[in-house]
C-alpha cells in the first residue's frame, strides 16, 4: 500500500493493521517515508488515536527496527527506569549507578531534550568524552562491568523512532498518549529489560498536567508493556514545580553528583529517586519489601558505593577518570553568574514550571529545531522550592547565561513565572499513586 493511503488511513479514523504499521516504519528506517509524511502520520495519531493492538503493533515495529539486546551472559536482573519528562529531572544520573550497586544491570537507553523538558542525553553530552552513542559492544561491556551504562539511541537501537522522535519535537505532536508509549517502549524493549518502573509526571511541568492524562499515559504504557512481554510498574510524581535545586545540563550533572556524595540533597529529588529505586529492586526480587530496599540504598549512598559506579561508568564511556572528584574542572561554565530576587519577599506559593523549561530554551540550553546546537553549561542553579522564604537574602535562583541581555531576560521571566504570597502554601504529596 502506498504509504500516503496508509495515512489517509489513520486519518479517517480507520484501525491500522499491523502490516500496515510494519510497512511505515520499515519506510521510516529507509528512508523512504520523508519527514513531512512521518509529521503528517503522527498528527492524525495524535488527533484519532490508536487502539491497544496498535500501539504494541507499533512499539514492537519501532523496536525490532533494529537490534534488540540479549543479556544471556549476564547473570542478574536487566531493569530500567524512565521518566515522561520533567524540569529539573535528573534521577536517572543516580537511579542507574545506586541500582547498580544494589545488584541490577541498567542498560539506559534515554533521549535528547524534548519540548520544554531537558534530556538526559544532553547532560551527558556535557561531560567532556562521555560517549552517548557508542558501539553496542562498549555498551554491552559497561553494562556488563560497572552494571550500568546511559547512552543514547545509537543507529542500530530502535532507529525508526530515532526519526520519528525528532520530527515530534518540532511540528507539535509531543503530548500524544499513543506516541509517548510507543516511543519510551520501543526503546526499553530494544534494550532486551525483564523489568522497568515508569516515573510519570504530573503537573504543569509535564506533558501530562492533569491527573486524569497522567493516569491514562500510565495505564497506556503499563498493558502495552505487559502485553510486549517487560513487567512494568509506573508511579505517578508531581511536576508542579522544578525537581531538585537547579536546571540545565552541566548544572544538572554537577547537581547529581552531588547527591551521589550525599551534598546538599534536596528532600524532593531524593523521595522520589528513593521510590523508584526501590521498586525497580522488589520487581526483580533483590529486596524483599520496599522497606529493605531503602535501607539497602541509603547504606549504598552513604559508603560511596554508588558514587563509584558512576564514577567507572563515566570513565569507561569515555569521559574523565577523575571527573567525580571535580566536576568543575570539566563542565562547561557560563560567563555570567548572577542570583535574581524576587521583586518582593514572601513565600514561593507557586510556579509555572513550564515556563521555566522554556526559558531554558531562551538561554540556549535546550532545542528548538532538531538539528540545533545548545549550551549545555547555561540554565539555573539554587532554585527555590515552594513553600521557600525569598527575600533579599534568598534568591528565587542564580542564573547561568553567555551575556547580560540573556541574563535580564531570564531575571524578567523568573519574576513573572514565579508566585510569591504572604503565606506559606500547604505543601502537596511529591509521590501522587502508583499503578500497576
Amino acid at each position: 500500500m502506498l504509504i500516503s493511503e496508509i495515512i489517509r488511513k489513520k486519518r479517517d479514523m480507520q484501525i491500522l493493521n499491523n502490516d500496515d504499521i510494519a510497512e511505515f516504519i520499515t519506510g521510516v528506517k529507509d528512508g523512504t517515508v520523508g519527514d513531512a509524511q512521518i509529521a503528517a502520520m503522527t498528527m492524525a495519531i495524535f488527533l484519532n488515536g490508536m487502539s491497544k493492538e496498535e500501539k504494541v503493533a507499533l512499539t514492537l515495529a519501532m523496536r525490532d527496527s533494529g537490534d534488540v539486546m540479549k543479556w544471556n551472559d549476564i547473570d542478574g536482573p536487566i531493569v530500567d527506569k524512565h521518566s515522561s519528562g520533567g524540569v529539573g529531572d535528573k534521577i536517572s544520573l543516580m537511579l542507574a549507578p545506586m541500582v547498580a550497586a544494589c545488584g541490577g544491570f541498567v542498560p539506559m537507553i534515554s533521549g535528547r531534550g524534548l519540548g520544554h523538558t531537558g534530556g538526559t542525553l544532553d547532560k551527558f553530552d556535557s561531560i567532556p568524552g562521555y560517549q552517548t552513542t557508542p558501539s553496542n559492544d562498549l555498551f554491552r561491556k559497561v553494562v556488563k562491568k560497572v552494571g550500568c551504562s546511559i547512552i543514547g539511541q545509537t543507529g542500530n537501537l530502535a532507529p525508526a523512532d530515532k526519526r520519528i522522535y525528532a520530527v515530534r519535537d518540532v511540528c507539535a505532536t509531543v503530548e500524544s498518549i499513543d506516541l509517548i508509549t510507543a516511543s519510551i517502549l520501543s526503546k526499553k524493549l530494544a534494550a532486551g529489560l525483564d523489568c522497568l518502573v515508569m516515573d510519570l509526571k504530573c503537573g504543569n511541568g509535564a506533558f501530562m498536567a492533569s491527573l486524569e492524562k497522567a493516569e491514562s499515559l500510565a495505564q497506556s504504557i503499563v498493558r502495552v508493556a505487559d502485553a510486549a512481554g517487560t513487567k512494568t510498574k509506573a508511579v505517578l510524581t508531581d511536576m508542579n514545580q522544578v525537581l531538585g535545586g537547579s536546571v540545565g545540563n552541566a548544572l544538572e550533572v554537577a547537581e547529581a553528583v552531588d547527591y551521589l556524595k550525599g551534598v546538599n540533597v534536596d528532600k524532593r529529588l531524593h523521595k522520589i529517586n528513593m521510590e523508584l529505586c526501590a521498586e525497580l529492586l522488589l520487581s526483580v526480587n533483590l529486596v524483599s519489601s520496599l522497606e529493605e530496599a531503602k535501607v539497602k540504598l541509603q547504606q549504598i549512598l552513604d559508603s560511596g558505593q554508588a558514587l563509584e559506579k558512576f564514577a567507572q561508568m563515566v570513565a569507561m564511556m569515555g569521559g574523565p577518570k577523575d571527573f567525580c572528584d571535580d566536576v568543575w574542572k570539566y563542565l562547561p561554565k557560563a560567563k555570567i553568574v548572577r542570583p535574581v530576587y524576587a521583586k518582593e519577599s514572601g513565600y514561593v506559593a507557586a510556579m509555572d514550571t513550564r515556563g521555566v523549561g522554556l526559558s531554558v530554551i531562551e538561554l540556549h540550553g535546550g532545542r528548538t529545531s532538531p538539528e540545533q546546537k545548545i549550551d549545555y553549561a547555561s540554565g539555573y542553579s539554587d532554585f527555590c522550592q515552594i513553600g521557600e522564604f525569598v527575600d533579599k537574602n534568598r534568591p528565587l535562583a542564580v542564573v547561568h547565561a553567555q551575556n547580560e541581555d540573556e541574563y535580564k531576560l531570564a531575571a524578567k521571566r523568573l519574576n513573572d513565572l514565579i508566585t510569591i504570597a504572604d503565606k506559606m502554601p500547604i505543601l502537596s504529596n511529591c509521590i501522587i499513586k502508583k499503578v500497576c
